[in-house]
């Protein structure tokens, strides 16, 4: 039995190397990532025992995508195979500053993106399970994907497993109106929600004169248990500084800062779930945020999607050694 169990869609992720345009493009380098198999790598790096639960073509880029997930320790007992729908992929242009980095998503048609309702056992999945994480993403993939979540969801209550939703909102993926409208309905049944203060205005027109009051707003139009944000001061493309900030019962928690060499900054947001998570399962959110922004400030120093982290290196950090910012 797993202690967490995470839903949404991976993809191949293709990128020119050396900082190339993909228009200069002679080779393109492969990882594969999404953001709840991301969270799912680093709980299973932290020793947890997690369930990734997602629907991938039953061709040799889905038996790629489901030996990386098993090299990682990430139990896939239940991915589905389906003949229907393809692989997502996402190119990514890596930036150098001034450069932003840039996305090019081509994941349409997925499989799954075409998963419907009642196509997965939920009783079963949650069985002994305590936490259930997926993301913002896994909604805007279709409609048919949205009510698979809003059905997790509600199972995983019945169930008595609690809900961790990252908000993480994508402009390419679906438009405001209709994002707001969708993650109106599923956020009144989540009880930790990572948010940041941006999307918050843009969804919701939620704003505040800093994090808590954005939080108690949420916490106020939702119900929210428990918000949690990241901090980040010179965001320049590959240098930064990053911390996780919480909010429950009136109380604002903070982490320490790190000091950040960007080699690849995806996936960042879904290692700090991962450390959340971690902490939240021994009922603790300040734990969470130090697990949760050390593993987000080590994993912009990994390339790929993935955290192959330790939890030595993580503990190491959060003492102080390496990336810590004494202050």
């Amino acid at each position: 039995m797993a202690d967490v169990v995470t839903f949404g869609e991976a993809m191949v992720r293709l990128a020119p190397p050396n900082f190339q345009r993909l228009e200069q493009a002679r080779s393109l380098d492969l990882e594969i990532g999404g953001a709840e198999l991301n969270t799912a790598a680093g709980l299973a790096r932290l020793g947890r025992p997690v369930e990734w639960v997602s629907r991938l073509p039953n061709n040799p880029l889905g038996t790629l995508i489901t030996n990386r997930v098993r090299e990682v320790g990430v139990s896939d007992r239940f991915v589905q195979f389906a003949d229907e729908g393809r692989c997502g992929l996402y190119f990514l242009e890596f930036g150098a500053s001034p450069r932003a980095s840039s996305i090019l998503y081509d994941r349409k048609d997925s499989s799954a993106s075409l998963a419907q309702c009642g196509m997965f056992d939920w009783e079963t999945i949650f069985r002994g399970a305590k936490w259930f994480h997926v993301s913002g993403i896994t909604p805007a993939l279709s409609p048919g994907a949205a009510e698979v979540v809003d059905e997790a969801m509600h199972a995983a209550r019945d169930a008595g497993v609690k809900v961790c939703m990252d908000l993480n909102y994508r402009s390419k993926l679906w438009a405001r109106e209709h994002a707001a409208e969708v993650l109106g309905i599923l956020l009144p049944q989540v009880d930790a929600l990572i948010a940041s203060e941006a999307d918050a205005e843009h969804l919701f027109g939620i704003t505040g004169v800093d994090f808590a009051e954005v939080a108690e707003g949420l916490v106020r139009k939702f119900g929210v248990k428990m918000v949690v944000g990241t901090r980040r001061e010179a965001p320049l493309v590959w240098r930064n500084r990053f911390a996780a900030v919480g909010y429950a019962d009136g109380q604002t928690y903070e982490s320490a800062w790190y000091e950040v060499e960007v080699v690849d900054r995806l996936g960042a947001g879904d290692a700090l779930a991962a450390g959340l998570i971690h902490g939240l399962l021994d009922g603790d959110l300040k734990k969470g945020l130090d697990y949760g922004a050390a593993m987000g400030a080590l994993k912009h120093t990994l390339p790929g999607d993935l955290p192959w982290l330790t939890k030595d290196e993580v503990e190491a950090a959060m003492q102080g050694q390496g990336l810590r910012i004494k202050r």
